[in-house]
């Protein structure tokens, strides 16, 4: 079973709920892979925990940067040999 979050993007008044796909950390910083469907053609997301330590939620943000985007999303890959990944 999938795990389920719910984010709320800056200046919004209501949630989006986004299935995790995987995750990992690096460089000390935690990443999703994110759907919002579970469907097997669905379209993937990278968000970045930009919380800080002792914070009680998490403060999630969505990859933007073309370097990082490229970056992480061959970590991913390599995490779900199964997986095509289209960012």
């Amino acid at each position: 079973m999938t795990k389920k979050i719910e984010f709320c993007p800056d200046g919004e008044k209501e949630s989006v709920g986004f299935f995790v796909v995987e995750e990992t950390r690096i460089a000390g910083i935690s990443y999703l892979l994110v759907t919002e469907s579970e469907e097997d053609e669905a379209e993937a997301y990278l968000l970045k925990d930009l919380s800080e330590d002792g914070e009680a939620e998490a403060r999630y943000v969505f990859v933007e940067d073309d370097e990082e985007l490229e970056a992480v999303s061959k970590v991913f890959a390599e995490l779900l040999d199964d997986v095509e990944l289209e960012l």
